[in-house]
């Protein structure tokens, strides 16, 4: 009997208790389970506030381009199976299973939270990477309008940004992208791991497909947005094969940057992602986990800079001199584009734009 597919709409079919909970639960067959069933109703999405006594966030990793994010949303509707952010729900006592796609963690007073950090004195200006954690256009966003309130407090700013999305929604913003495009302050990449609208559907159920998120890039493009794409994860026999298609599709809708990320499985996801195989791809679901190792040191997660996003050995190898080839071949990669810090502003406090200034 094949495996259960999960809910419609959704990326997991399990709810693992976190790694931090006292005890932890284990699921077996009592028999009782009838193949022929209606399928379960997908689980409503729940939002829940956190209040925020700091929003930007800082890291010196040495194999990320940036120092400094900010994530508006805990959790995500896209519901991709390989999310690597997934893991973080545990801090919030929540499975980085389904939980991680239907109870959602916003923060409403992430606007006048960034206002404050942006006005300090101590604060100096560096690109800040929006929704890097978690899509800051995921579903949820488009009634919260959350994301769009940040983008514009950095707007108004002139503080540079970039942003990963795998959602249409950006175009939303194009206003703002656009005025912030003019004086070199944005930058925006989509994630893009496959054409294939069928893994699409299995691989990131409630993401754009890969067809409105080119035309999104397309669009971005003509608006004199800078764009570009990364194939993240690179799935090994899964969606590898498709590298050079995707660059290709993304050079034609206006990308001059690509990269990828090597499928990562810390933690509840090496659970979570090896389920997701056996209930969509149980031919392949040993030989998808072999090859990992192969690229992981004989592991299925490796968390040391300068191999977690790429792997390492002969494999690992050929996918990098793949990256070089088509980049070279389309022209893309050829320069790095630097946003412009030395247009920054602090944001004035709220009700001076009332208050007639002194002269001098």
């Amino acid at each position: 009997m094949s495996a259960p597919l999960p809910p419609r709409g959704r990326g997991s079919r399990l709810n693992p208790d976190n790694r931090y909970s006292d005890w932890q639960r284990e699921g077996f067959d009592d028999g009782w389970q009838d193949a022929t069933e209606d399928e379960a109703p997908a689980p409503a999405t729940q939002l829940l506030v956190e209040r925020s006594r700091s929003l930007i966030s800082r890291n010196t990793s040495p194999d990320v381009p940036f120092s400094q994010s900010i994530n508006p949303y805990k959790g995500c509707e896209h519901g991709c199976a390989y999310c690597f952010a997934r893991p973080g729900h545990a801090y919030l006592g929540l499975s980085p299973g389904l939980d991680f796609e239907t109870r959602i963690v916003w923060k409403p007073d992430a606007p006048e939270v960034l206002r404050r950090e942006l006005a300090s004195p101590r604060y100096r200006c560096q690109p800040i990477a929006l929704g890097i954690n978690t899509d800051g256009w995921q579903p949820v966003e488009r009634r919260l309008r959350l994301t769009r309130s940040l983008l514009e407090i950095l707007c108004e700013t002139r503080h540079p940004v970039s942003i990963v999305t795998k959602s249409a929604l950006v175009e939303r913003d194009l206003d703002l992208l656009a005025d912030m495009a003019r004086d070199t302050l944005v930058n925006v990449m989509f994630s893009i791991t496959t054409l294939d609208p069928g893994l699409a559907r299995k691989l990131e159920p409630r993401a754009a497909s890969p067809a409105r998120r080119l035309a999104a890039m397309a669009r971005l493009h003509e608006a004199g947005v800078p764009v570009g794409v990364l194939f993240a994860p690179l799935i090994p026999a899964i969606n590898d094969h498709e590298l050079e298609r995707v660059l290709e599709a993304a050079r034609q809708a206006g990308a001059t940057q690509a990269g990828y990320v090597l499928l990562r499985l810390p933690h509840e996801l090496k659970q979570l992602f090896g389920d997701w195989l056996d209930s969509h791809f149980p031919d392949r679901s040993a030989h998808v986990l072999s090859l990992l190792r192969q690229l992981r040191g004989g592991a299925l997660n490796d968390s040391q800079f300068g191999r977690r996003m790429r792997g390492q050995g002969v494999l690992a190898d050929l996918y990098s001199q793949r990256l070089k080839r088509i980049c070279t071949r389309l022209g893309m990669n050829q320069k790095r584009l630097a946003l412009n810090t030395s247009a920054f502003r602090p944001p004035r406090p709220r009700g001076a734009e009332t208050l007639q200034m002194p002269l001098f």
